[in-house]
């Protein structure tokens, strides 16, 4: 044989050996794509980051609280995480939301959240918005038909709508049964409380509060008062409650005012807060609690077409309540040391007549927007920055806000202390120095948050909605291993009469 004829053959046999090759390499990788449970523990393989290009943390970033709260085989590196999203074992028929790709129904076996809710009567929750039931039987007329989204009960406007949460967690729990409404699994209803790590309570407080507070003519309580004492005395006879002694229990009271007379006596339940301003500390805490951002007023810009740098002409904007009571007394402070500087927008408004829509086009003029603690660590006015993509300036020592854990403030807020920013030139110093680059970087990813503060129906992924719920499960974690000693006979005796039915 020919030198040429040698070569050829060798060549022919090197081109067959490359086309083996790959053919091995794909076949190996289909096999690891469709057969993944067999090479990793399944609870990680049900956990799959979306996109890391841009994270809750710009640090070594997770704290050790929720790392704790992560099983060790979900705990991952510390890096950047857009977000988290739970999908079937069965990948193939199931969307990034966990939502089957035939029915669009939520598989409760990969839900963060089972979330059994009572079937309160009406007059609790949609009744207040003027809803009547239809007229049947049974608990099933109490809820209103959610399937269709433009019939859905409206919450009322104006200051009522910053409390709302109570209303979209309720409506959001209502649909995860419903196949024709596409959401996140985050959290699902289930029908069995036992099957249930989390007990929801479908009281609209916040807006029985602002509605139902007048006490009336020959009547010793307000009607408010009366569905507060019905919810306790509801709650304290149920099984559910003794269970835990309520540990499991979510009770949304999301104005600062709500609630006033079952607190108490409620508190050993995790609680749905604005902040803590008005509690005291062994009835609603960080440890046990969820605080949730106000639903917010003013418009969202869209991040395409939110003005940067240099289409903001005012420096520093605040319009709001300047005369406040002794935690809020900052404001008349500030108001003096700002009023007539260059660059800064410092006056009164509120939210009737053209005040929301002012506030709007004010906001999006500016560049830094105060939020200066009022009768309550928080306000609205936070949440209205950020829709507004306005950097805000935090004025407030005891503030506590959402998602705290996981979601790195620094990064698009400004903090200063009370004590710090009445001292003359001190605030406006600190933000004049803030050149266009830094101030930027903060904007962008006030874009890239504003979604967290979103409150819609159906809710979306990482929504305000599935954010919350998101936040209730790294609080729940440790409700079955903190349970004191006093209920561990209360619940053989539950166990034991359960049985002997």
């Amino acid at each position: 044989m020919s030198a040429k004829s040698e070569k050829m053959l060798t060549l022919r046999f090197l081109s067959c050996l490359i086309v083996l090759s790959m053919c091995l390499m794909v076949i190996s990788t289909l096999s690891l794509h469709f057969s993944s449970d067999f090479f990793l523990p399944r609870p990680v393989v049900n956990i799959v980051l979306v996109n890391s290009t841009s994270g809750y943390w710009k640090s070594s970033a997770i704290s050790a609280e929720v790392e704790t709260f992560l099983l060790p085989s979900e705990t991952m590196p510390r890096q950047e995480v857009k977000s988290l999203v739970v999908v079937s074992e069965d990948s193939s028929s199931m969307n990034s939301s966990g939502i089957r790709g035939r029915d669009r129904r939520c598989d409760v076996n990969n839900a963060r959240l089972r979330v059994y809710m009572y079937d309160l009567p009406p007059e609790f929750h949609f009744g207040q918005l003027g809803w009547k039931p239809w007229n049947g039987s049974g608990n099933d007329s109490w809820w209103p038909d959610v399937s269709n989204p433009s019939e859905v009960p409206r919450y009322p406007g104006g200051l009522n709508l910053q409390h709302s949460v109570e209303y979209w967690l309720t409506l959001d729990l209502l649909s995860s049964n419903v196949p024709s409404i596409a959401r996140p699994c985050t959290a699902v209803r289930v029908w069995n409380s036992s099957e249930a790590n989390v007990v929801f309570v479908p009281f609209f407080s916040s807006l029985s509060y602002n509605r139902n507070s007048r006490v009336h003519r020959r009547e010793k309580f307000s009607i408010n008062r009366m569905l507060q004492d019905k919810v306790v005395r509801f709650l304290q006879s149920r099984d559910e409650w003794k269970r835990f002694g309520g540990r499991d229990h979510l009770v949304l009271a999301h104005h600062p005012n709500s609630m006033l007379t079952a607190r108490k006596k409620l508190r050993s339940a995790r609680f749905v807060l604005a902040d803590f301003g008005r509690y005291p500390v062994h009835v609603a805490n960080v440890a046990k609690d969820v605080i949730t951002p106000y639903k917010h007023i003013v418009k969202t810009i869209d991040g395409f077409s939110s003005p940067g740098f240099a289409q903001r002409p005012i420096l520093v904007y605040f319009q709001g309540a300047i005369h406040r009571k002794a935690g809020g007394a900052i404001r008349e402070k500030l108001y003096n040391l700002l009023k007539g500087e260059k660059g800064v927008h410092f006056a009164f408004g509120s939210v009737r007549s053209t005040g929301v829509s002012s506030a709007a086009r004010g906001m999006a003029s500016s560049k830094f927007c105060l939020n200066i603690a009022g009768d309550t660590p928080s306000s609205n006015r936070l949440f209205d920055a950020i829709a507004s993509h306005c950097v805000p300036v935090i004025i407030s020592d005891a503030i506590e806000l959402p998602y705290e854990d996981v979601l790195d403030y620094t990064s698009f807020c400004v903090f200063v202390r009370a004590s710090e920013s009445t001292r003359k030139g001190h605030l406006l110093n600190l933000l004049r120095g803030i050149n266009e680059e830094k101030w930027t970087e903060m904007w962008e990813r006030l874009k890239e948050v504003t979604e967290h503060f979103e409150y819609q129906y159906p809710s979306q992924p990482n929504d305000a909605v599935d954010m919350i719920w998101q936040a209730v499960a790294r609080k729940v974690s440790s409700i079955r291993t903190q349970v004191p000693r006093e209920y561990r006979y209360l619940r053989s005796q539950l166990f034991l009469k359960n049985r002997r039915k």
